[in-house]
């Protein structure tokens, strides 16, 4: 796996980097022009403010799982489940590799039995 580490260690920092580019853009990124509106434009604004918000937090918990999966890397602790402790599948960390549980587990959590 050490040589898939290094690609997976390069897709995540890739997509870290992606996804501060991203969130400092809607950081900085108005919804209105601040001019006065009417009731309308009022519900168009919030509804998109809304959706800012949304992809903001979405993006964020996405960078933040990076962040630790990228310090795992660097601990030696990448690859193993938190749940059972048992090795994450190789064919799993390239597809997600900020994948913190195994397959298993991460069933059996969405599932509502763990």
């Amino acid at each position: 796996m050490a040589a898939n580490l290094e690609q997976i260690k390069k897709k995540l920092t890739d997509r870290k980097h992606e996804l501060e580019v991203e969130l400092e853009k809607l950081y900085k990124e108005k919804v209105s022009d601040d001019q006065v509106q009417d009731l309308g434009d009022q519900a168009w604004s919030s509804n998109e403010e809304e959706l800012k918000i949304s992809l903001h937090n979405n993006e964020l918990e996405e960078y933040n799982m990076i962040l630790k999966a990228l310090s795992m890397i660097d601990q030696g602790t990448y690859g193993i489940c938190s749940e059972c402790g048992q090795p994450i599948s190789e064919k799993r960390l390239m597809l997600y590799p900020n994948a913190t549980r195994c397959l298993a587990c991460q069933e059996l959590i969405e599932s509502g039995k763990k």
